[in-house]
């Protein structure tokens, strides 16, 4: 199953080869909003909540379609618009992405409904089957909604951003 790399990788490590493709702050935030989110377009991951600059969500996006996690295509309503979705070797991360969501619903603060964490770790098999169905069916219905978060943003006391009176 070995493949030529397409990239110069820091070692042949397949954790190392696969941190070099996804291992920054945004990449899997991205696949993550494709596969479940049923997000195709720059403006809905640009309103996804994350905070992403434009200029680093183009080069991710680009960066993701060079290793072959996502491709794009004209949206079929507006041949003007572009769509992203993922490939057969983006798809393939459900089952990491299941549990890294499960993960991080355990072990970290989050907003995610624990009786949706809970159904989902139950159901690991039938979560990672309804993500195949909808991407082999091109279905953007969510998977699952987005996490509100309840956490009132922190005032700052500095004077950065504070009009003079």
């Amino acid at each position: 199953m070995a493949r030529k790399p397409s990239a110069k990788h820091r070692s042949g490590c397949p954790v190392s080869s696969a941190l070099d493709l996804l291992g920054d702050r945004w990449s899997l935030l991205l696949v993550r909003d494709m596969m479940v989110r049923g997000y195709r377009t720059f403006r809905e991951f640009q309103h996804a909540g994350e905070g992403i600059a434009t200029n680093i969500l183009a080069d991710r996006l680009q960066k993701l379609e060079a290793g072959g996690v996502l491709t794009r295509e004209a949206a079929a309503e507006d041949r003007r618009s572009t769509h992203y979705r993922l490939t057969s070797k983006g798809i393939a991360l459900a089952p990491v992405m299941l549990e890294m969501l499960i993960w991080g619903a355990h072990y970290e603060e989050n907003d995610a409904p624990c009786a949706a964490i809970e159904n989902m770790e139950q159901n690991r098999a039938a979560v990672i089957n309804e993500a195949y169905r909808r991407w082999e069916q091109r279905d953007p219905t969510p998977l699952i909604p987005p996490f509100i978060s309840q956490a009132k943003p922190l005032k700052s006391n500095s004077a950065k951003g504070k009009s003079k009176r």
